[in-house]
């Protein structure tokens, strides 16, 4: 059962429509201000099993690390309790710590007061057009930096509305 992005520009916002069924052809209306014409999104997805072995080829990333990450974090995730934020930060950080990957100032900010037990909803209201300049993660032998993209990044509506 598939979850479908799609953006409205009127909003300027993103929202996630859950279908029951695989639906590639249905294009829902915004749910805040009704516009007709939503762009489909390309999504974050999960894999599980192995990805396919060139697929790492182009990141300056250690393949055998981020596979052995993946295996970690598929593992612990299944065991996290949602109601504890910090257990989802130390996981996070020890993704990092595994790959290489590093953080961008606001997000290894954020992090740190998530571990810190400070409440991620609040962490978003101060911090959230703070980190929209900022690319959250800094790939092994890149530096960190404001994105080049001068418009902010689209609001994420968390809502899961019916498709």
């Amino acid at each position: 059962m598939p979850i479908y992005e799609f953006y409205c520009k009127d909003c300027h916002t993103i929202f996630n429509f859950f279908s029951k069924t695989v639906n590639t052809k249905k294009v829902p209306g915004c749910p805040k201000c009704r516009n007709p014409k939503l762009t489909k999104q390309v999504s974050l997805f999960a894999v599980t099993g192995r990805a396919e072995e060139n697929s790492m080829d182009e990141l300056p990333v250690d393949a055998s690390k981020m596979e052995k990450a993946m295996e970690m974090m598929a593992k612990e995730s299944e065991n996290i309790n949602e109601d504890d934020p910090r257990q989802a930060a130390k996981l996070m950080r020890k993704l990092t710590d595994m790959t290489g990957v590093g953080l961008g100032q606001g997000m290894e900010e954020a992090l740190h007061r998530i571990e810190n037990g400070e409440d991620p909803e609040k962490i978003e209201a101060e911090m959230g057009d703070l980190m929209g300049d900022e690319d959250p993660f800094i790939l092994p032998g890149k530096k960190s930096g404001k994105r080049l993209e001068k418009n902010q990044a689209p609001r994420k509506d968390d809502t899961l509305y019916d498709l």
